[in-house]
């Protein structure tokens, strides 16, 4: 069906006006304009059209929807699938992959099937990394995970084993990896190379023509995933087939058990694991925490909510400095000033490579991490005090990535997002709840929208959610913050409800997506004490089981300048050092 014909079919009232833009019409999209942009393949899961997923489902519909997936060493929750054992992967040969910022790292790779369905077919390229255990009694592997989907894993071994206290590192090889479709892993998926380059159409639509210029981006990206040499390898880019290559790479190791840290998207990989192989945990440490029973569409709108009101944080600390910044000490007179220029931008982008899109991009990083808040609020502040647009230009190349690898991680994200879960399939639904949580939260709705618009023409189909529930686990150990915006506060509640055994550990006021081994000595020696002992605190009341304060907000400093990106390495990991180093490599989005 080409776009334009499955816009026409699904759109049949005009959206609402928008709040901010007083004098626009109504929109609706003019689907005439669409190019042949869709899809014939519809997911059929559900049985066609399908509505947003906003509860866990049921364990036995889990397992239903898992029937079918071979494994190495097959849980409760899948010993039901047929067939004989199968050998591991051979071994991992490790190569010295050193750099100056990890000393003591090592790289390789496992081979792994395509299709767990057909585990003597065609075979995918896994690459891992390793720092390896110095203490004599060994704790097995400790496999690590940034998030995303489509993060790289393979530099989080040396910043974790830098940042653990040295008797705790030592007694664990601790594992990254590229998930399947990620970075070094092979084949590396690159959808349509180019697609976040500037100036890209206004997320915030002001017409109908503009709205279709964003709908026909997501769904030419659609068909180009799904074109090509891309489409058998677009059917096993999820959740479920990533978690069968975790078990894969234990297996690689000889290892009966791991234990597994992941932060972000990584937490719900991580209780995936944890539902489909309890028996293969030792230790499962959970950071930012996914809300699994909101994957993935239902998540994305409350994302935009939060993030809205991490932004407040920032104008709110801009206005505290208003004699650094001098853009005024009241808080909604900041705001105004960054929606001004957003709107500025709109007919003249920033060094003709910033407009109202790249904007929001340059500042979304503010909601994962206040360490960006000075370099932000000056790039902000010179443009709007000085008409000086350096600054900003500069700091929309250090905070989004458009070149390969910026490519390849939003290429694996949205394979996995679309894949994972099922989404609406009519454009109406994703105008309509946008344009609800555009009129309360607006920083983030129309962008985040079209960050994930693909899956609104996706093509293949989709899963189920996986019911992660659990009480066959060792305890666990799972950390949240209260204001994190990627990662709102109550998916840690819920994960903690869901996850037995699990001790929920909380940082009161806290913003920071990512809050372990960032310099927070209160929450890094519960991790501590976790991985070395195995032992949680346990509370006696109330949702959390311990509590830390959050660490100060930055110092509000005007830089003469904002520094321009460090030259990346020329082979290895990239570094990941200073200030930042945890947030660089956990990235966004994810």
């Amino acid at each position: 069906m080409r776009a334009s014909a499955l816009c026409s079919a699904l759109i049949r009232t005009p959206g609402p006006t928008h709040r901010k833009w007083a004098n626009a019409s109504p929109i609706t999209p003019d689907c005439d304009s669409i190019g042949a942009v869709g899809s014939d393949r519809i997911p059929t899961l559900l049985g066609g059209l399908v509505a947003p997923v906003k509860r866990a489902v049921s364990a036995a519909t889990a397992l239903a929807a898992l029937a079918g997936l071979t494994a190495y060493a097959p849980s409760a929750a899948t010993a039901q699938v047929p067939g004989p054992p199968r050998r591991p992967p051979a071994a991992p040969v490790w190569k010295s992959c050193h750099s100056a910022a990890f000393p003591k790292l090592w790289c390789a790779s496992v081979e792994v099937p395509l299709d767990y369905a057909h585990p003597d077919g065609r075979k995918i390229t896994l690459a891992l990394s390793q720092v390896p255990h110095t203490a004599k009694e060994s704790l097995g592997p400790l496999l690590v995970n940034p998030g995303g989907p489509g993060g790289s894993g393979l530099a989080l071994p040396g910043l974790v084993a830098e940042a653990l206290p040295a008797a705790v590192s030592a007694r664990y090889d601790i594992i990254g990896f590229d998930p399947r479709g990620v970075g070094k892993s092979e084949p590396a998926l690159n959808c349509e190379p180019g697609h976040f380059k500037s100036v890209r159409p206004d997320p915030v639509p002001h017409s109908g023509a503009e709205e279709n210029a964003n709908i026909e981006r997501a769904a030419s990206f659609a068909k180009a995933c799904g074109s090509g040499k891309y489409g058998k390898l677009l059917e096993h880019i999820d959740t479920v087939d990533a978690v069968k290559d975790i078990d894969a790479v234990r297996a690689a190791l000889r290892a009966m058990r791991i234990s597994y840290f992941g932060y972000s998207y990584g937490t719900y990989l991580g209780a995936v694991y944890a539902k489909l192989f309890p028996q293969r945990v030792r230790r499962l440490v959970l950071d930012s925490i996914v809300d699994p029973t909101g994957v993935w569409y239902d998540n994305n709108l409350n994302q935009d909510y939060a993030f809205d009101a991490r932004f407040k944080a920032f104008t709110a600390w801009i206005a505290k400095a208003d004699s650094v910044y001098h853009l005024g000490s009241d808080p909604g007179k900041v705001e105004a000033a960054w929606y001004a220029v957003h709107d500025a931008l709109r007919t003249r982008p920033a060094g003709g490579k910033v407009g109202p899109g790249e904007f929001e991009d340059t500042f979304v990083p503010g909601g994962y991490y206040n360490g960006y808040w000075p370099d932000l609020a000056t790039a902000l502040a010179a443009y709007v005090n000085k008409g000086n647009e350096k600054p900003l230009v500069t700091l929309y190349g250090n905070n989004v990535t458009v070149d390969a690898a910026g490519d390849n991680g939003y290429s694996v994200y949205t394979a996995v997002q679309c894949r994972d879960a099922q989404w609406p399939r009519s454009w109406q639904t994703w105008h309509r709840d946008t344009q609800e949580v555009y009129e309360k939260a607006p920083f983030l709705a129309w962008n985040n929208t079209w960050y994930n618009a693909p899956c609104a023409f996706w093509p293949t189909g989709s899963r189920r959610p996986v019911d992660v529930s659990n009480s066959q686990l060792p305890a666990t150990l799972l950390f949240q913050a209260t204001e994190d915006a990627a990662t709102p506060y109550s998916g840690g509640v819920i994960m903690h409800s869901l996850l037995k055994k699990s001790s929920l550990v909380v940082e009161e006021g806290g913003g920071n997506h990512g809050i372990t081994l960032s310099g927070s000595k209160c929450l890094d020696g519960y991790l501590s004490a976790y991985l070395a002992t195995g032992k949680v605190p346990r509370g006696h009341g109330g949702t959390a089981d311990a509590i830390c304060q959050k660490l100060p907000d930055p110092v509000a400093a005007a830089a003469a300048a904002v520094p321009a990106k460090a030259a990346a390495a020329a082979s290895g990991p990239a570094p990941a050092t200073g200030d930042k180093g945890l947030h660089k490599l956990l990235g966004t989005r994810g």
